[in-house]
Order: structure tokens, then sequence, then C-alpha cells
């Protein structure tokens, strides 16, 4: 919950950017903030549910799993990258778990993070990791993941926002284009690259 009249926006950070940080906070041995960044960009899921992650649910045969979404109680069904499943083993074992009905993101008392603490601890990491995002917060991972796909799409880009609006519940593309930061001066620019 926001302060009433406070500036409460998020930014995404770039791709590489965020892969680099994922790395960078294993090496660093802070393994379970290095996945939960990890799980917020290969996922794009809201912190609510990054939250309720349990290692079984990462860690099953079938590399995927589903989740009732806090916010909108949908169904939603969430396939893991098999490049980042090796990072998931990795953290995993890094932190020696026992149960693997063990919250992913708990604080030691077996109690999930809390999301206020997650997001001072991103304003810190932009500053020790010198991260080029104005406003990093917990929606910043899910706005990473939707302009990765995004970005990705090259001239299917228009198919990947109807996925992404799927994916997100918008309830239309345009709040999906607003919600990436899409502005209309990088929509124009698709006219410069036409050729005659």
């Amino acid at each position: 919950m926001s302060l009433k009249n406070s500036y409460t926006t998020s930014d995404y950070l770039q791709w590489d950017s965020a892969t680099t940080l994922v790395r960078k906070l294993y090496r660093d041995k802070n393994y379970r903030i290095s996945l939960l960044i990890g799980c917020g960009i290969f996922f794009g899921l809201r912190i609510s549910d990054l939250l309720r992650l349990t290692w079984n649910m990462l860690l099953n045969s079938e590399a995927k799993f589903v989740l009732i979404e806090k916010k909108t109680g949908k169904r939603r069904e969430v396939k893991i990258n098999k490049e980042f499943q090796k990072h998931i083993k990795d953290c995993y074992q890094a932190l020696t778990i026992q149960n693997m009905d063990e919250l992913c993101f708990n604080s030691g008392r077996n109690k999930a993070y809390s999301i206020q603490w997650i997001n001072l601890i991103l304003k810190e990491l932009k500053y020790r990791y010198n991260l080029k995002i104005e406003h990093f917060s917990t929606h910043s991972l899910r706005k990473t993941f939707g302009r990765k796909v995004f970005e990705s799409a090259g001239e299917n880009a228009n198919l990947a926002l109807v996925r992404l609006s799927e994916l997100f519940n918008h309830s239309s593309v345009s709040i999906t284009k607003i919600y990436l930061g899409i502005r209309q001066d990088e929509l124009l620019e698709t006219y410069d690259m036409l050729d005659f």
C-alpha cells in the first residue's frame, strides 16, 4: 500500500542488466535474492505469487507449475525456461535446502519475505550494482519479463502483446502497451523500418 498522493510507478530493467544482476548476486552468495529476481524476470508473476513458490514447484520433473493468482484468482500455468532451471538447482544446492515444501523466499522463520523488505533490498541493489533504472521495485521484475518478450518478438510484436495481455490478465492490449511503457514515439519508429 502506498501513501496517498505518492509516486508509485516502476520501470523495467534492460534484460542484459537483469540477467547480469542475477549472476552477480549468485556470485556474491546472495542466493535467495538472486533466485527471486530470476524468477521475477523469467516467470512474469506478481510479487504476491512469487512469494508463494516452493522448491517442489520449481524443481518438479515437468519443469512447469500451476498456481492460482492471488490478485485475480485465475489459474496460471508457468513453464520454467531450460537455461533458468540450472540456476534454480544451483541456488537450491547452495542453500542446502532440506524441506522441498519450504517457501523459496522465506525470512528464515518459514515466513515469506515482506514486499516492503524486498523493495528496500532492490533499492540497495540499484546503488550497489549501479543499475540503470530510475524506479526499481518488485513490479520492475514483471515489467522486465514483459518488455523482453515484446522486444524479442520482432515482426511478431503485436502477437507478443496479445499473449502478454492474456498472461498478465489485462483487459486489453492497450493496457499492456501502457503497462510496458511502449510510448507513441516507439510505435512511430515502425515507419522508419520501411524501404523505398
